[in-house]
């Protein structure tokens, strides 16, 4: 009988001990799991040692870092491809026109300066601008931007004229028929434009813009091919405005397609002729 009673009475304490335990490694275990769940943390020791020497932490922001717009940056290799036209509000019956063109009378009119659509090219080459962010917002983001760069036109002509710069400047009606008779000019220009972004539908944004240029004509030249002659380019200052100025803007979606226009404020030619050029065409990269 003692012997049971002995073996009673060690069980009951096995199973008291047991009972105390048990809460206090399931206390454990939830403490375990709280912070591995709740507050990102990892727990490196085995279940049941000291929770507090086993943590560390490792949150999520420490491994993927979200890439910030600077406020000031640099825009690299924009580049404009677009079609010329020329604006011509010349007055045709003012004595100064007239004695610039040497044609025949009934050919004095803007017609004598037709261009070849689709051969009238306009090339602006950014290598680099410098941009500043005025503000931003989750839907509205607002820039100004400069840069130094080319801006590059040329007019193909369908009449057979001539530019001349011996003693006086003047245009005339060639002997020889033209396979191709251009117009071309470099200018360094100066850009100063306003870009805004707007927000239309996630991670797409709309571009719109306006600016204006302010450019130096670095050279201006004539290239003609004929059968008789056959290529001749020639380089001279003619009548044209040796400074031009322009207002510029865009409209696109951002990282896929913009569209740009140009209008040129000053005349092409100094005297007799009031003729501006208008460009419209794609842009390539951008603020």
């Amino acid at each position: 009988m003692k012997l049971i009673y002995c073996l009673t009475a060690a069980l009951v304490v096995s199973m008291t001990a047991y009972a105390q335990d048990t809460p206090e490694k399931e206390k454990r275990k939830a403490l375990n799991i709280s912070l591995n769940t709740e507050s990102g943390l990892k727990v490196d020791k085995e279940e049941g040692d000291d929770v507090k020497e086993g943590v560390y932490a490792t949150t999520k922001n420490d491994t993927t870092k979200k890439r910030t717009e600077n406020k000031f940056d640099f825009t690299f290799a924009v580049v404009d491809v677009g079609i010329n036209s020329l604006q011509d509000k010349t007055d045709y019956s003012s004595a100064e026109a007239r004695n610039f063109l040497n044609v025949p009378a009934n050919m004095k009119n803007e017609q004598l300066f037709s261009l070849r659509s689709g051969k009238s090219w306009n090339v602006n080459v950014w290598p680099f601008m410098f941009k500043a962010r005025l503000a931003k917002s989750k839907y509205q983001k607002v820039y100004v931007s400069s840069g130094v760069g080319l801006q590059m036109y040329n007019f193909r002509f369908n009449k057979d004229i001539s530019y001349l710069n011996n003693t006086t400047p003047e245009v005339y009606l060639d002997s020889v028929d033209f396979s191709k008779n251009k117009l071309g000019f470099t200018y360094l220009s100066v850009p100063l434009s306003l870009t805004l972004k707007t927000k239309v539908a996630k991670g797409t944004w709309l571009v719109y813009g306006a600016g204006v240029t302010g450019g130096y004509r670095l050279s201006s030249w004539t290239k003609q091919e004929s059968g008789l002659r056959g290529k001749q380019k020639n380089h001279d200052a003619f009548n044209f405005n040796d400074f031009n100025a322009c207002v510029t803007g865009e409209l696109g979606i951002s990282g896929i397609f913009r569209i740009y226009a140009t209008y040129q404020l000053t005349p092409l030619h100094s005297t007799a002729l009031a003729q501006y050029p208008l460009s419209i065409g794609l842009r390539f990269g951008g603020v």
